[in-house]
């Protein structure tokens, strides 16, 4: 006669079972640990780990003075946000990223010919890159017309507005990765952004950027960062 039922498996020693459950254990502990830093920084509004934008932070922190009279309508940042690499394109068709201006600071703009605040608006963002565009600093105002691409070009060149370099997204997808973050609640909206791609301040709707009070603050955040401090 045969067999049929299996054959007992040996038995484990108590001691190897022992290892097992505590190996088990400090995975568990890990797992736990690396889930929860993960949604502490989802929390925060940027990536576990990444810490670049603290200094954005303490930057909006110490400029929050200088925040009055043209620019009071101001928002410092308040929390770490690393705004997402919006695209778009140059007045050759070239394509462009926030990425592209890391190092400097960059006043994002998004307008449009239609958004009657923004037309407004133009002449005095083109006086602030006049009064301190450099390397350490730049307009980046993005047009997202959606239409006649030669509209926007056209209100340019007719309000002589021409220290501003030309930049724009015909599909608004600028727009809509900012309010995706909760930085684009209408228009005009503008966002200081520093050297590492993150947000020291927002601003919906417009403001006299070649003001006196724009043009100091402007210059605080610029002289510390070209300082490295």
């Amino acid at each position: 006669m045969t067999n049929d039922k299996p054959e007992p498996s040996p038995a484990r020693p108590a001691g190897s079972r022992k290892t097992l459950l505590a190996a088990a254990a400090i995975t568990v502990v890990a797992v736990a640990g690396v889930a929860a830093m993960a949604f502490g920084g989802l929390l925060k509004g940027r990536p576990a780990g990444d810490q670049a934008c603290e200094a954005a932070v303490a930057t909006a922190k110490r400029i929050a003075p200088l925040i009055k009279g043209e620019v009071a309508a101001l928002t410092p940042a308040t929390a770490p946000l690393r705004l997402p690499d919006l695209a778009f394109e140059d007045g050759t068709g070239a394509p462009k990223k926030l990425s592209d201006f890391r190092g400097r600071t960059v006043l994002l703009n998004l307008w449009a010919t239609w958004c009657v605040p923004c037309r407004k608006e133009m002449p005095a963002l083109d006086g602030l890159q006049a009064k301190l565009g450099s390397d350490a600093f730049q307009v980046v105002a993005v047009n997202i017309d959606t239409r006649d691409p030669e509209k926007p070009k056209a209100f340019l060149t007719e309000a002589k507005l021409t220290q501003l370099a030309y930049f724009s997204d015909q599909k608004a997808k600028v727009f809509q990765d900012l309010k995706a973050v909760g930085r684009a609640l209408g228009m005009p909206t503008s966002v200081l952004v520093d050297g590492h791609g993150c947000e020291i301040a927002t601003i919906a709707g417009p403001a006299e950027w070649d003001s006196a009070d724009a043009v100091k603050l402007i210059q605080a955040i610029t002289a510390k960062a070209a300082a490295g401090l």
